[in-house]
């Protein structure tokens, strides 16, 4: 593979990469906790766009609701990263690299 032809993927690697991340900070994803109890949204650049408490859980103990929290926007964090990394691997796909080039650059 020539380095003209290289550079041309690669430049257009790094277009559809900005226009990924630009779109991956509006994706809005949703983790839970407790079987639905509790849910997070977030957006992909990790704020905080919406909480779900069901009143059942109002009953319970204050560290079992903390907890169910802290899952459900680790569910959430997870589920964002996966998406991002199946957005890059869609990207990166298509570029041909030679045999032991890492990347990102």
């Amino acid at each position: 593979m020539d380095m003209n032809n290289l550079m041309k993927q690669a430049q257009k690697m790094q277009e559809k990469m900005a226009k990924m991340q630009d779109d991956s900070q509006n994706i809005e994803i949703t983790g839970e906790s407790g079987a639905g109890l509790v849910s997070v949204t977030i957006t992909g650049r990790y704020d905080v766009k919406n909480i779900f408490i069901d009143p059942s859980v109002f009953s319970e103990d204050k560290d079992f609701l903390e907890d169910l929290i802290a899952a459900a926007f680790n569910d959430a964090v997870r589920k964002v990263e996966s998406e991002t990394k199946s957005m890059m691997n869609s990207i990166a796909g298509g570029l041909q690299m030679p045999p032991g080039f890492k990347f990102p650059f």
